[in-house]
Parts: structure tokens; C-alpha cells; sequence
């Protein structure tokens, strides 16, 4: 392979070949860093014209088995439909191209990116941009802009750019930036959670005093707050700027001529804008009142027929476009101008927000999430490690476990559409995963498998951020601990010239006619998950910082109700499935165990609970179906360990003891000696004469004389004294 051009980067390096392969597609770009091997292609329909007023874009990011010496696994070996992380790319690369094309460029366009060959350290979001981005700057189409993107981590306080894969893996932060080089385009970030030191647990003096004792730790979101989210932004920034310079000055030389392709002459009748203007301006005001999707489509239908009923020569498409400019600048002015928004809420306002929980009876817990006209019911499911989602990714060398899911769905009827319910689309497997970034953090599964689904039941603004708060509660209503309690708030922008406005908790009429959409997630203290779409020409940081702590005063009030909420919870008690956590020092261990088991087995059996302990550091994790039963297993594991404590004794033969019957069995009776050391009486033993049933003699908590009789290992024989 011929390569054109060698980029280094931070923490690695970029080949480009422009001229061997796939010379029929409007741009190519074969890309080669370290042992990862891309292909992005770019192909446009010259003959075709879209009249619709949206930008007919298609990316695909697709990956083959094969680049990781992989067959495909399951019943077909070839590659299928795509995965989670191949959607999310196609969504994260269409996300940073589509703000590239000329307005009006209305031809069907085709991005594929294809991976060929790839190394376990390779960042393939980014490589999956780049390659894209150069395939389509050196293509046919008027676009002279390299986008691309950077990776920001934080391993022990410090900031690394462009990590490997096992660097991220070690991080606290994962944030991904994308723009061109004098603008910011995309932005995703997420904290990930970790382990922190709370405490140590004292050592009995009984025990060895020369034992350290275990450290305990406690699970906590890592969340950034804003003004280190800045600082990470402003280093990531400057490389990303010098990164681009680089792309577009290597690849100028190869850029093909620009193609004579016909674009939407989308010119609007100005004719119709004044007469809207001047003869139904307080009609469009009322539409815009119609807070509703469907009511405010409805109102202004009706506005187009009213008009043309009096102007019958008029064209109604054009009509649209002069009553839809009329609306986008009197929405606008009204926020730039008087500061107050067509609901009539101040800039920085939140909807009213109502919170339900545990209305399903027989799901594990539940939470119906209501703010303005947005509805999120989200539900919660508890499982245990085998429930997991398994996957597998090109970069990973076996399959993994995905233990915590966000599942989404948006029907049609949210909305007011009469659309049927589909498969999942890549809009709803991105908000999914933004929510499930959001909460991910201060959740320490230890085990479980959740699963949250949220079913949008009415939407009017960010009903991604919706599902982060009513997954919230669905965890707090499942008794599920949580390191920090967290909320999601969207935020917008408009902007002309000079003059912005920050809009916190944005509906859909802002969403569509403003310049920015910002979905925010995280405590009162921090950031958990963030995303930004930047629909004008970039934003300065010192925007992005004001709108940040805008956004940090619209979580804390959401925050406040959430909290207030938790307190009305009622648990399922009947369905809930109940896990707790606690610690005990190590050295007890064997006391919980007993001897072949025993101890923690009648445990299990008496209070039908599952037990697993970590030996290492003296985790205990008690599962059951029943809150009582966890609650009265972890008193009894307490019991044992806080019991005072006797010195061993070291048996002989032919000593006699008390002792307490603990176990009658078929063959004979288990006596509890002195120091807790258990021992067995056979049948024959007990007495002088012949005994038939043991039980005719013994019975448990009966105090009896008896006597070593011998050693068999760690076992010992009883006689009657």
C-alpha cells in the first residue's frame, strides 16, 4: 500500500492513502495507525435531489470479525445486523460531519466506514472520525474542512490525551471532542466510577495482634465539576485546533475538483412573510402557546388553510416557510429581547415536575417521571450475574458482561404521531446509553444485573434527561444504594450577533429554533455524563462555562424535589428482591463458615438468603427474596462475630467436658464442646443400653457430660461421661 501522507499525533501516529483503493467512490481515505487499518468512503446520488428541507445524510460504521482474527459467534458466521458500539460510532461520526455540508446540498449521501484490521489499543471512535472526516475532504463535494477528534482521560489527577484503550480503562474521565480547527462541534463525556478508602475495622484482641486490619472502601461517581470539565476542555481544545491545521495542510494537495452539483434554491417568499407578519402575528403567537408538538402542528395547519382560503394563488409550501420564519424569529426575539420564553418562563425556569413511585405492583420498582409535557415511566428489573447482557467488541479478547442496562423507547404516540412501534432506532439507542452513562457511576453493582427501560409516554423537550431522573428513583425505589443522587437538565441557546440566551430545561419549540443542544447529567456536586450539538459556528468556552453552572442550578432544584420524593417511597416489598452489603474482619470468617460448611449453610437454609463472601477483604453480600430474611441473616452473621470469644482449647483423649447438643442426626448427635469446637457422639455411644432413635435420649440444647475418645483428623469422637 502506497501511503500519501504521515500525521503524528499525540500519543500515536496517522497514515493516509487517497489513491489506491476504492477510486470510484467521490472520496476515499485508506487510514493505517499502529495496527488498526480503516476505510471511509464517501458517495453521493448526483441525480437525485431531496426537496425536503433536511440534509439527506447516511453513515455507517461497520466492523469485521476478521480484523481481530475473529469468526463471527452464534448460528450465522457472517456479520449481521450491527452492534450497540458500531451504532453509537455511526451516530457520534454523523453527529460531527452533518454541520460540514453547504446549505442546500440536498443529494442522498452514503459514509462508510469499514474496519479492517485492528489492535487491541485502538481508539476507534476516533480513527472512525478522522478517516471519515479525510475521505470527505479530499472528495468531490464543496466542503474544505478537516474535522476531527480528541480523547481526554484522568489516571490519578492527571490529564492524558488520546489514551489507549488500557489507559481509558484506568481513568476516572472519559470525555470525546470533536470540531474543526477554530470550532467546537460535538462534545460526549462521562465519569467513571470508582472505590474510595472510607474506613478500617478495629482487630479483637482475641484474634492476632499482629494482624492488619482490612481496608474498607466505598463506591463513589467521580463526577468533575464544572470548572475542572473547563480546564479539561481548554487542553483538549488547543490539540484538536493544531490537530486539524495539520489534516488540512497535508491533505490539500489531494482534494478532487469540485463537482457541479444543483443545490435547493430554499429561497422564501417575502411576500408572504409580510403579510403573516402584518395580518396574523397574534395567531402564530397563539401557536406557539400550543406548547404540544401536535397542538402547535395543529394550530398552524389551520393558520395555512385560514390564509388560503383569502390568497388562493398562493402556493400552501411556501406559505409553510413564511409562517415557519415568521414563528422561528418572533420565538427568538421574544428570548433575546424581553428574556421570557413563548411558555412564559424566565431563561432559567424549570417546568413543573411530578414524581410516582412503585405504581406497578409487580415490578421490582418503578417511577413515573413527569416535567412540563414530558413523561418518563421507568421501570427497574434486578437480576443476578447471569442475567447480564454479553457482548463483545473487536478490541476485547473475550466476551464481557454488560451488568447495568438502560433500555429506551419512544413511541409514536408520545408525540402525538400515529406511527407503529418498530425495532429500536439509533436515536433511541443513544438516549438510552446517554442515560445509562449518567447513572452508571454511582451504582456499585457488586453482582446484580439492572435493567432500566424507560417508556416515553409524552414528550415535549429532553425526555433523555427525563429517564435519568426517573431512573433515579426507579433505583432508589428498588432500595438500591446510590453514591450521589443525580439529575438530567437540557439546555439551549439562541443567539444573534452579540446578544445569547442560556435556556435551561429546553421544549421541543426551543430545541427545534435554537442554536444549541446541551443535555447536562450529575449531582448537586458534579458532572456524571454530559452531550452537546452545536448547530451554529462553535462556541466559546467562556459560554460553555456559564451555561455549565446554569445548569448546576437547574439540577439542584430538580434535585431538591427528587429528594423530597424519596421520601414517600414504598418499597414491593412482596416482589422486591433484597441484597445488602456489610464487612466483617477476615479472620471471622472461618466462624461464619464453619466446620465442612456447616454454619453457613444452616444459615442459608434458615433464612432462605444467598451468601457470598470475599475472603480477601471480608465483603459480605447477603440475597434474598425477602428484606426480613437479609435483614434477620446479617444479625445472625453479626451475632457470630461479635460473640465474645473463648481461647481453643487443646483437646486430649480421655478428658470429659459439657457440652451442648447442636444437631441430632440418624447415626448419632453433634455436641458443642467448651471453646465452640464441635464434636460427634455416635449412636452406640450414648448409652449403656441399645438405642434405637437417638431422639429418645437426646434432644437439642440438652447439656451433657462427655468424653474424647479419639482424633480422626480434624475430627473428634465422643464418648458418654
Amino acid at each position: 500500500m502506497k501511503y500519501n501522507v504521515k500525521i503524528d499525533l499525540e500519543n500515536r501516529s496517522e497514515e493516509y492513502s487517497f489513491t489506491e483503493v476504492a477510486r470510484q467512490a467521490n472520496g476515499s481515505a485508506w487510514v493505517k495507525s499502529g495496527n488498526t487499518v480503516i476505510l471511509a468512503t464517501v458517495v453521493i446520488d448526483e441525480t437525485e435531489i431531496v426537496k425536503d428541507d433536511f440534509l439527506p445524510l447516511t453513515v455507517q460504521y461497520i466492523e469485521k470479525t476478521y480484523a481481530a482474527g475473529k469468526i463471527p459467534g452464534g448460528f450465522f458466521k457472517r456479520e449481521t445486523k450491527p452492534s450497540d458500539f458500531e451504532t453509537l460510532t455511526s451516530r457520534i461520526v454523523d453527529r460531527s460531519l452533518r454541520p460540514l455540508f453547504p446549505k442546500g446540498f440536498g443529494h442522498p449521501t452514503q459514509i462508510t466506514i469499514m474496519t479492517f484490521s485492528v489492535d487491541a489499543e485502538a481508539d476507534l471512535q476516533i480513527l472512525a472520525l478522522n478517516a471519515a472526516s479525510a475521505a470527505l475532504f479530499v472528495s468531490d463535494i464543496d466542503i474544505n474542512k478537516s474535522v476531527s477528534a480528541v480523547r481526554a482521560a484522568k489516571i490519578d489527577g492527571e490529564l492524558i490525551l488520546n489514551p489507549t484503550l488500557s489507559q481509558l480503562n484506568e481513568s476516572t474521565l472519559d470525555l470525546y471532542l470533536s470540531g474543526t480547527k477554530d470550532e467546537l462541534l460535538m462534545i460526549e463525556m462521562r465519569s467513571i466510577g470508582g472505590e474510595r478508602v472510607n474506613s478500617t475495622l478495629s482487630v479483637d484482641p482475641l484474634m492476632d495482634p499482629t494482624m492488619s486490619a482490612p481496608i474498607i472502601t466505598t463506591h463513589i461517581s467521580n463526577a468533575v465539576n464544572e470548572d475542572e470539565l473547563i480546564s479539561v476542555l481548554e487542553e483538549a481544545e488547543k490539540l484538536l485546533f493544531a490537530n486539524n491545521v495539520k489534516y488540512e495542510d497535508s491533505f490539500q494537495e489531494f482534494k478532487k475538483e469540485t463537482l457541479e452539483i444543483e443545490y435547493k434554491a430554499h429561497v422564501i417568499n417575502e411576500e408572504m412573510v409580510d403579510y403573516v407578519r402584518k395580518h396574523h402575528f397574534s395567531d402564530i403567537k397563539s401557536a406557539m402557546n400550543q406548547m404540544a408538538k401536535s397542538e402547535r402542528s395543529t394550530a398552524l395547519r389551520a393558520l395555512r388553510k385560514k390564509i388560503i382560503i383569502t390568497q388562493e394563488h398562493w402556493d400552501e409550501v411556501e406559505l409553510k416557510d413564511a409562517i415557519e420564519k415568521v414563528k422561528r424569529e418572533q420565538v427568538r426575539a421574544q428570548i433575546l429581547e424581553e428574556r421570557v420564553r413563548a411558555d412564559g418562563r424566565a431563561l432559567n425556569e424549570i417546568r413543573p415536575i411530578s414524581i410516582s413511585t412503585n405504581l406497578l405492583p409487580r415490578a421490582h420498582s418503578s417511577c413515573l417521571f413527569t416535567r412540563g409535557q414530558t413523561q418518563a415511566l421507568v421501570v427497574l428489573t434486578i437480576g443476578g450475574a447471569k442475567d447480564a447482557q454479553m457482548f463483545e467488541t473487536l478490541t476485547d479478547e473475550s466476551a464481557q458482561n454488560e451488568n447495568f442496562m438502560v433500555h429506551y423507547n419512544f413511541p409514536g404516540f408520545s408525540v402525538g404521531e400515529a406511527s407503529p412501534i418498530m425495532g429500536t432506532k439509533r436515536r433511541e439507542l443513544g438516549h438510552g446509553n446517554l442515560a445509562k452513562r449518567a447513572l452508571e457511576p454511582i451504582v456499585d453493582l457488586d453482582g446484580q444485573t439492572i435493567r432500566l427501560v424507560s417508556e416515553i409516554l409524552e414528550s415535549n423537550g429532553s425526555s433523555s434527561m427525563a429517564t435519568v431522573c426517573g431512573g433515579y428513583m426507579a433505583l432508589r425505589a428498588a432500595d438500591i444504594e446510590t453514591s450521589d443522587t443525580i439529575a438530567g437538565i437540557a439546555m439551549g441557546m439562541v443567539s444573534e450577533g452579540d446578544k445569547y440566551a442560556i435556556l435551561s430545561d429546553i421544549m421541543g419549540l426551543e430545541d427545534h429554533d435554537g442554536d444549541m443542544d446541551f443535555k447536562v447529567t450529575g449531582s448537586k456536586e458534579g458532572i456524571t455524563a454530559m452531550q452537546m450539538d452545536i448547530k451554529l459556528g462553535g462556541i466559546s468556552l467562556d459560554i460553555l462555562k456559564e451555561a455549565l453552572y446554569q445548569a448546576k442550578e437547574g439540577r439542584s432544584h430538580i434535585i431538591d424535589i427528587m429528594q423530597e420524593a424519596e421520601k414517600e417511597i414504598e418499597f414491593n416489598e412482596g416482589v422486591l428482591p433484597s441484597t445488602d452489603f456489610f464487612h466483617i474482619h477476615p479472620s471471622f470468617i472461618g466462624d461464619i463458615i464453619g466446620q465442612a460448611g456447616k454454619t453457613i449453610r444452616e444459615i442459608i437454609e434458615k433464612f432462605e438468603v444467598a451468601i457470598d463472601i470475599d475472603k480477601k477483604v471480608g465483603k459480605v453480600k447477603v440475597t434474598g427474596k425477602s428484606k426480613s430474611g437479609v435483614k434477620a441473616a446479617r444479625e445472625h452473621i453479626e451475632g457470630i462475630v461479635n460473640a465474645p470469644k473463648v481461647a481453643k482449647i487443646e483437646y486430649k483423649v480421655g478428658e470429659k467436658y459439657k457440652g451442648i447438643v447442636k444437631k441430632i442426626v440418624d447415626f448419632g448427635a453433634f455436641i458443642e464442646l467448651p471453646d465452640g469446637t464441635d464434636g460427634l457422639i455416635h449412636i452406640s455411644k450414648i448409652s449403656d443400653q441399645r438405642v434405637d432413635k437417638v431422639s429418645d435420649v437426646l434432644k437439642e440444647g440438652d447439656e451433657i457430660d462427655v468424653e474424647i475418645l479419639e482424633f480422626k483428623g480434624n475430627k473428634i469422637s465422643l464418648g458418654r461421661a
